[in-house]
């Protein structure tokens, strides 16, 4: 059996996505830093007849991360799909003109150190199964650069450079490296951006495997 992982798995996106994969028979890897936050979720998705197992982790920690993942895939097989999802901190998003080269360096931990920790962590088992799929899922400022957000519009710019690279290199090796930008909040029973809907959209992105940038909703939403 092969496993999805979510990095930054929350009651929100990431329990959505545990359920859409756990359905199609996935076994679940839910990551985060606060792990009765993780325990919470497993015990509810397990009534929900999802096989999933928490690992705490944080991703500005990348040894810590990559254990994690090691952890994940011991414990529930190679993980087949990687989603890396956590939410950026507020104080990533001051104005363009209050950022200092320190205060870069939060978001660039979480939004290329981790990324990468986190993809060379699961590579080999993609390719031992000839398959795989990795998630970049970010804000609007991925694409649209917003002065007074600098630290996300920064960081995300390079997660995504990242992420475009792979995609571009994996794809002959069955590999698909995608990303989905949400504009503004996740919003329960919107049309495009409620959680289920999402996962949904995020399930598509994986089985379909076209491109590499889509896009939850409209930028100006």
């Amino acid at each position: 059996m092969s496993c999805v992982a979510i990095v930054g798995a929350g009651p929100g996106l990431g329990a959505a996505v545990a359920r859409r994969f756990g359905r199609e028979g996935f076994a679940v890897g839910l990551l985060a830093r606060d792990p009765g936050r993780l325990r919470s979720l497993v015990d509810g998705l397990a009534g929900e007849g999802v096989t999933a197992r928490g690992f705490p982790a944080d991703v500005r920690e990348p040894e810590a991360l990559a254990a994690a993942l090691a952890d994940t895939a011991g414990a529930l097989g190679p993980v087949e799909v990687l989603q890396y999802s956590p939410v950026p901190h507020p104080d990533f998003m001051r104005p363009v003109l209050d950022t200092g080269h320190r205060d870069l360096v939060g978001p660039v931990e979480f939004s290329v150190y981790g990324p990468v920790a986190a993809v060379r962590q699961v590579l080999p088992g993609m390719r031992g199964l000839g398959r795989g799929t990795v998630l970049f899922v970010n804000g609007a400022t991925a694409a649209v650069p917003h002065p007074e957000r600098a630290g996300t519009s920064i960081a995300f710019a390079a997660e995504s450079a990242y992420g475009h690279l792979l995609h571009d290199r994996l794809a002959p090796e069955g590999i698909h490296v995608a990303q989905l930008v949400i504009p503004g909040a996740i919003v329960p029973g919107h049309a495009r951006k409620d959680p289920a809907v999402l996962a949904e959209t995020l399930w598509g992105m994986h089985r379909d495997r076209q491109g590499f940038r889509h896009y939850a909703d409209d930028l100006d939403s």
